[in-house]
């Protein structure tokens, strides 16, 4: 891991998982993001390898849903899946995990990393919900209620969050050393972290959509400091 040693005098290498279609929206705002952030995005897929050896943290973005044979269940008609991308990105996961690297799921994101951790999803939330809408936006159109005292509540300084919507599935069943840290206002999950020293966040809704709120580019700031963190403590 020699190249973390100097990570106070440049920029962090992120590494973004995601598809491996050319025209990408939430790539390039996340690299925009990672930019505005202090550090340097390389994009991962299964078109995009970079070594996992030579990234200091991860994102894990949003996408097609996650084969729902990875927890337990089966297809459902109509659904788009990346069997490809899914393995590729639980090998990520794992790394990161193992290696204790700083790393944020976004989205889907956030799903497969509880399903990596042995947890399972609702893989159609729409006809469940009550209080607020099924209508994708990127827009910050719901709210999300956070979890007094959880880390995420710290990076974001916040209780409450406007965020958008781009999801049919959630977090169901919670994967090992998983907890809930925000809801939506029908209950659905919208963050988890670990309960546990590991050092990773994840959120259901898409900040990289929503940079020109403070808030939510917290969170790849939050990414970029960990690493700086780690290297000043060696």
């Amino acid at each position: 891991m020699a190249h973390r040693t100097d990570a106070n005098s440049r920029r962090i290498v992120v590494g973004v998982t995601g598809n491996a279609k050319w025209w990408s929206p939430s790539w390039f705002c996340i690299r925009l993001a990672v930019w505005l952030a202090g550090g340097q995005a390389r994009r991962i897929s299964v078109r995009h390898l970079w070594p996992m050896a030579q990234i200091d943290a991860l994102i894990v973005s949003g996408g097609d849903d996650i084969h729902p044979s990875l927890y337990g269940e089966e297809e459902v008609p109509k659904a788009h899946y990346d069997p490809a991308r899914d393995a590729l990105e639980q090998a990520h996961i794992a790394w990161a995990l193992k290696h204790n690297l700083p790393m944020l799921g976004i989205c889907r994101g956030t799903q497969l990393i509880n399903v990596s951790l042995g947890g399972s999803l609702h893989q159609d939330i729409r006809a469940q919900r009550k209080l607020t809408s099924n209508r994708g936006t990127v827009l910050p159109r719901k709210t999300a209620v956070l979890r007094a005292n959880s880390g995420l509540a710290e990076v974001l300084q916040a209780s409450r969050l406007r965020i958008n919507s781009l999801h049919h599935q959630a977090v169901d069943q919670l994967g090992t050393g998983v907890r809930i840290v925000a809801r939506d206002l029908d209950g659905f999950v919208q963050g988890i972290e670990p309960s546990g020293t590991r050092n990773w966040l994840g959120v259901q809704w898409h900040p990289e959509y929503l940079l020109y709120r403070p808030q939510h580019l917290r969170l790849f700031k939050w990414l970029v400091q960990q690493c700086r963190h780690k290297s000043s403590i060696g």
